[in-house]
């Protein structure tokens, strides 16, 4: 009786929080080659975006190697230090506040949440140089006033091996950076993520599966919705949480909502309007609800007028109908 009176008391804390929070209206700001102009960041303030995720990247050889390579002169110029720091004050002096997402990429683009070492010497490698990286880049957030800090993307096998390597890793992280803090779990992995009680934010990279149809309709997708929904308030109820989608979206082609993580270079015919329905549900369900902080639009290139478009079958809602599906949602809540 006396946890389920904590319960209410955390629920009607949140709702009156929500009150005075705007939702976290984000699109994830894909890295480039070059500096940001105001020529790029115009389009996201068009958008009514209130955040944007600055995603810079270290690089492993294969999912054995212990060795997260970073902030080199051999990366794109948005994918370093320098340039995150360029993307977040010129985001930032546009209105735009900041989600700081030091990312991983594995060569060959293979799934981060299989990395797993072949040895203990191999695991205190790895996290060590994992720890470079991060705090590295914490440092970067606490300088740059960066309202957000992810502090991994989707690294399941990581967290399920070294459990206690990633409590340390919170705690040396607060020691550094002083706003709010979350992890971007997968889909089907953030029920078994250990440590959401230690961050601000519960994480979820929101590529859930809906429908099996080509062409779902919004009765489909909403209905789809209501398992995993019921999932994501039971656990931000537990541990006292709002749920972050770290990210989100759909592709621009049929079958959108049967498997929305697929990145592959399918040929799968392109279905604008079904990724705009699937985000316009996708909207509905979640950003009326307060235990609900908001997301990150997966993903938003800074060449605005050459990306996306009536041929694109990719994630990108730029320049296709489910931009202006943001647009609407966005901008009824800023």
């Amino acid at each position: 009786m006396k946890r389920l009176g904590l319960v209410f008391l955390w629920l009607l804390q949140l709702n009156c929080s929500s009150q005075n929070e705007e939702k976290i209206n984000g699109v994830s700001f894909v890295g480039s080659r070059e500096k940001v102009t105001q020529e790029h960041v115009d389009p996201v303030v068009a958008v009514n975006a209130n955040y944007a995720a600055v995603m810079p990247f270290g690089f492993l050889r294969s999912l054995e190697s212990p060795n997260v390579i970073f902030d080199t002169d051999r990366q794109w110029y948005g994918e370093t230090k320098k340039g995150a720091k360029q993307y977040i004050e010129l985001l930032q002096a546009n209105g735009v506040k900041i989600m700081l997402k030091p990312q991983i990429w594995v060569w060959r683009g293979e799934f981060t949440g299989d990395i797993i070492m072949q040895s203990e010497e191999d695991w205190k490698t790895f996290e060590q140089t994992y720890s470079d990286f991060i705090l590295s880049y914490a440092q970067l957030a606490q300088d740059t006033g960066s309202e957000i800090y992810c502090i991994g993307t989707e690294l399941e096998e990581f967290v399920k091996h070294r459990p206690d390597y990633w409590t340390a890793l919170v705690r040396e992280v607060k020691k550094i950076y002083h706003g709010k803090i979350t992890y971007a779990a997968n889909w089907d992995e953030y029920p078994r993520t250990p440590f959401w009680k230690d961050l601000d934010f519960i994480g979820v990279d929101a590529y859930f599966p809906l429908s099996e149809e080509q062409y779902p309709t919004a009765e489909e997708l909403t209905s789809g919705w209501q398992k995993w929904k019921t999932k994501l308030v039971e656990l931000a109820t537990r541990v006292e949480k709002p749920i972050l989608f770290t990210e989100f979206g759909y592709r621009s082609m049929d079958f959108t909502a049967k498997k929305p993580w697929l990145v592959d270079q399918n040929q799968m015919d392109v279905n604008l309007e079904a990724q705009a329905d699937a985000l316009d549900v996708l909207f509905a369900e979640f950003w009326k609800e307060d235990w609900f902080a908001g997301g990150f639009v997966w993903k938003w290139f800074i060449h605005h007028s050459r990306s996306g478009g009536v041929g694109d079958n990719r994630f990108t809602p730029q320049n296709k109908p489910a931009e202006d599906v943001i647009r609407r949602h966005y901008g009824g809540l800023r």
